[in-house]
């Protein structure tokens, strides 16, 4: 069986490491924060200002509409959290203090190409947000996507098609079917579900280690 979304962000949180500091982009990626256990040390930020972001809340009841993540949906504080400028906050992403950021994406190269605002369709709303600043100012860049498109095309590619985000800046790929990390020797499967690295080998044109 293919993983699940919830899935997905399992392996995610398991693989930030203690103690860091990271950003989980909007959409997808937002479902890693209610995997993280408190007492690994893990420190969210969010674009919009915050410091020490915790998991959704448990209830409708305990949603407060004040306190909110940058794709505004209601989230939590844990104890110590803070507050800061927007400005701060952008700062903070592109002065390189961030250990991980997890991101969305159309496609990503074999490069490490990233491909997340924009699919140049015409009439296709952008959507550039703080993308392109975490892409660069984070030290490491984790991709949360579905591994083909709704039609079937591969979404793991040799180059992008779609205008790039940032160069050569994912060093690893989550999806349903596998976890590739982007190593300067190539793209190595690290995981499999569901599948196998032959059947990965004939649905993708991107060589796998």
């Amino acid at each position: 069986m293919t993983l699940t979304r919830d899935e997905m962000a399992r392996i995610v949180a398991r693989d930030i490491p203690d103690g860091a500091y990271v950003n989980l982009g909007i959409g997808q990626p937002t479902t890693v924060a209610a995997h993280l256990a408190p007492e690994r040390g893990i420190v969210l930020h969010t674009e919009n200002g915050m410091l020490g972001m915790g998991p959704p809340p448990a209830s409708a009841a305990e949603e407060d509409q004040d306190l909110i993540n940058a794709g505004k949906q209601p989230v939590t504080e844990l104890p110590g959290a803070a507050y800061f400028h927007h400005a701060d906050s952008f700062a903070m992403m592109r002065g390189g203090h961030l250990d991980v950021c997890v991101l969305g994406a159309f496609q990503v190269s074999a490069a490490g190409d990233l491909a997340n605002w924009h699919t140049g369709e015409p009439g296709a709303v952008p959507a550039v947000g703080g993308a392109m600043d975490l892409a660069i100012g984070a030290k490491q860049v984790y991709v949360m996507m579905t591994l083909f498109t709704r039609e079937g095309a591969p979404k793991l590619v040799p180059a992008c098609t779609y205008p790039l985000t940032g160069l050569a800046c994912v060093a690893r790929v989550y999806t349903e079917h596998a976890v590739f990390h982007i190593t300067p020797g190539g793209v190595r499967v690290a995981e499999t579900f569901g599948t196998s690295l032959d059947e990965l080998r004939d649905r993708l044109a991107v060589p796998l280690v």
